[in-house]
């Protein structure tokens, strides 16, 4: 009783825990989608305000609020591009460290826009715009720079799959079609083609001319050659009478007749 008590409460220990464990896990999962919907919902506001006040607000504050918005957008856009390409790319993985480097400084820039929006003195603002201005070139430049070179190679990736699968279907197609030939003239598997209906009989009456044509200047070439008259046509054989054809041991005599004689006579009359 006492090993069937413990193993009891082992078990309920255990599923203790595990409640425990997918409930906390399940929290911060939940966390995290609320925290990344207040943020986005944040960026959104912000992106918002940055548009409103470039338009409502020409002058000093306007360009500070563009310059911020050309930002943020720049290295949103790259963000995502990066973090998307990862999954499928572990080479993405240095640029994405890169890109973290290049945010810090993006961070940093923006953060001082923002503090320049607050600032009454117009002047010193005036003042500080080229040189904030140059420095959002050159952030944009290096995120531009990410972004564009991670497409090019997802999208080189993609090419070479679909030749390579362009290739490896032609042959499947191939494969599949094994009955048929392909109509190359110089395939020495290829069947020859046939003359139309009409024009068959023509076709074999020039080939055995051909032939024949072939045959005698073969002649007449060995004639030649062993010094001999050449033959003009070749003499007529006559068919060779039964009775003078020679018998060989393998053969069986033919067998005769009561009425036939053996040497081919009439028969003698009986009295």
């Amino acid at each position: 009783m006492e090993a069937a008590a413990a193993i009891l409460g082992l078990l309920f220990l255990l599923f203790v825990l595990a409640g425990v464990f997918v409930t906390v896990k399940a929290v911060k999962a939940a966390k995290r989608g609320v925290d990344r919907t207040v943020a986005q919902a944040r960026r959104t506001v912000e992106d918002t305000g940055l548009r409103a006040r470039q338009y409502a607000q020409p002058g000093v504050v306007g360009e500070l609020a563009q310059l911020r918005l050309s930002l943020r957008t720049s290295m949103r856009a790259t963000q995502d591009v990066l973090h998307g390409g990862s999954a499928d790319d572990a080479s993405l993985k240095e640029a994405i460290g890169l890109f973290e480097r290049l945010s810090a400084h993006g961070h940093e820039l923006d953060d001082e826009l923002k503090r320049l929006e607050r600032e009454p003195d117009r002047a010193t603002i005036t003042a500080r715009l080229p040189e904030l201005r140059e420095r959002l070139e050159r952030i944009t430049h290096s995120a531009e720079s990410l972004r564009w070179a991670a497409r090019d190679r997802a999208r080189k990736f993609a090419e070479d799959d679909l030749a390579s699968l362009s290739d490896q279907i032609d042959v499947e197609a191939g494969a599949l079609r094994h009955w048929t030939r392909v109509d190359d003239p110089m395939d020495p598997l290829r069947e020859p083609a046939s003359p139309p209906a009409g024009e068959q009989p023509r076709a074999r009456a020039t080939e055995g001319t051909r032939d024949a044509g072939s045959q005698r200047g073969r002649d007449a070439a060995g004639g030649a050659h062993s010094g001999g008259p050449a033959a003009e046509d070749p003499p007529a054989i006559a068919a060779r009478d039964p009775r003078t054809q020679p018998t060989y041991p393998w053969q069986k005599a033919p067998r005769r007749t009561e009425g036939t004689p053996r040497d081919g006579g009439h028969a003698p009359m009986r009295p």
